[in-house]
């Protein structure tokens, strides 16, 4: 069964970002939706990357175990061709995405490239932004946890004194025993 390939020199951004998963603490993007994108067959891809072995180390590439895979089909409805796939897809990282196109030696693959190593450097800043907010919350947090309980004292002390004092046994004034 053929695949769609995409056909228009322009991609979003969106449509590349969407494409990059997080998988063994590395960003890295399935070979299935390189072969899209670079519009070629997977077979074509993984097949120069073979004959390349050594322009792609094990920090380059990688192939997802079975577990992987089925968590990429249980997670990803796209995926679902995978799941009675006998091999596993291969998962490249930035590095092994930008030797692809020196590989792959095509003018699209070379421009679809560029396209895809800007995405991961956008995702690289989002992150690297999103670090320096957490960062910048933690003692704000234990400002405000400190702040907290200072409050809770204060609301403490407020009930107390909305509590009507306890009434002394003894009666005021002169009685009749």
């Amino acid at each position: 069964m053929p695949k769609k390939l995409i056909k228009h020199a322009l991609i979003p951004q969106e449509v590349i970002e969407q494409k990059i998963y997080l998988i063994r603490g590395h960003k890295i993007m399935i070979d299935r939706d390189l072969a899209e994108l670079y519009g070629v067959e997977t077979k074509y891809l993984n097949r120069q990357v073979k004959r390349n072995k050594d322009r792609f180390p094990a920090e380059f590439m990688f192939q997802l175990n079975n577990k992987e895979k089925q968590e990429l089909v249980t997670n990803w409805h796209r995926f679902e061709s995978l799941k009675h796939s006998t091999t596993p897809p291969y998962a490249f990282t930035e590095h092994g995405v930008a030797m692809l196109s020196s590989v792959l030696n095509s003018e699209r693959a070379i421009k679809i490239n560029i396209y895809i190593i800007k995405a991961f450097v956008r995702l690289r800043n989002v992150l690297s932004t999103n670090k320096e907010l957490a960062h910048k919350l933690g003692p704000l947090e234990q400002k405000t946890e400190k702040h907290d309980t200072e409050i809770q004292a204060i609301f403490e002390a407020i009930r107390q004194l909305m509590n009507p004092p306890e009434q002394s046994k003894r009666r005021i004034g002169f009685h009749r025993e």
